[in-house]
């Protein structure tokens, strides 16, 4: 699958943003919200789809966005193009403390699974869609891991993650995480989820009824602080938003 080529640059360390170069007529996709800033010359429209199948019907791009607002995203996706006469820059930033992992497709076989969150930006041409874990059981108590989306395409894509990312090499090897840790993995993987063996690690281990497990060879990528890891935490500490609060010394 084709895509427009851009060139980018990662800024920042914990709290990364990734300004993207057009070339004129270029364009970059994004979900609805994550432009950060953009210069002179670079307009922006707001549609349904990513735009890489332009012959695609009405009814096509029905589907794919009714398949995004099942899994809690937006219809719309953002498209920024270049219109002027030199090079121009757009930036985009995740919504949360964490990092920004750029993704060349055609180095990953053209296809990249990640958590429905993950997605940031990518060039124009890519293939966002909507996939599901292959077991049922993932569905009904796996939380975080059931609902997948693949970006399929030839050029540059980005996922946000929470913390630092940690790129992990299987080779016909065995990983669990936990769910909400995975940020995204290569189509050689097989990706499954587990319940945590043991009634006493299950009730009493802090670590959720439920692993990701992922078998086979390619790259893992995980992130060490998912936002929903984060919010629960916030919540817990604050006495406004619900949690208990701390008595005075």
């Amino acid at each position: 699958m084709r895509c427009h080529e851009v060139d980018y640059k990662i800024i920042g360390e914990a709290l990364q943003v990734v300004e993207v170069e057009l070339d004129p007529g270029e364009k970059v996709i994004a979900e609805a919200g994550m432009m950060n800033y953009m210069e002179d010359g670079i307009s922006f429209e707001t549609r349904m789809g990513d735009g890489s199948n332009p012959d695609q019907g009405l009814m096509g791009k029905l589907f794919s966005a009714g398949k995004r607002m099942i899994t809690g995203e937006s219809l719309f996706m953002t498209h920024f193009g270049n219109e002027g006469e030199g090079k121009r820059k757009v930036a985009f930033a995740a919504p949360y403390p964490g990092s920004i992992v750029a993704l060349n497709l055609a180095e990953h076989g053209e296809r990249v699974i990640c958590q429905k969150d993950a997605f940031l930006c990518a060039a124009l041409g890519t293939k966002v869609d909507v996939t599901f874990s292959r077991k049922l059981g993932a569905g009904f108590f796996g939380g975080e891991g059931f609902i997948l989306q693949s970006l399929e395409g030839d050029g540059m894509a980005f996922m946000q993650a929470g913390g630092t990312v940690v790129r992990k090499e299987l080779n016909n090897e065995t990983l669990r995480v936990d769910t909400g840790c995975l940020v995204g993995f290569t189509d050689g993987i097989d990706y499954s989820i587990e319940m945590v063996k043991g009634l006493k690690s299950m009730f009493f281990g802090g670590e959720g009824l439920w692993l990701a497990t992922l078998k086979g060879t390619g790259t893992v990528w995980i992130q060490s602080l998912p936002f929903s890891r984060l919010a629960d935490r916030v919540i817990a500490a604050s006495p406004a938003l619900g949690g208990a609060e701390r008595g005075e010394d």
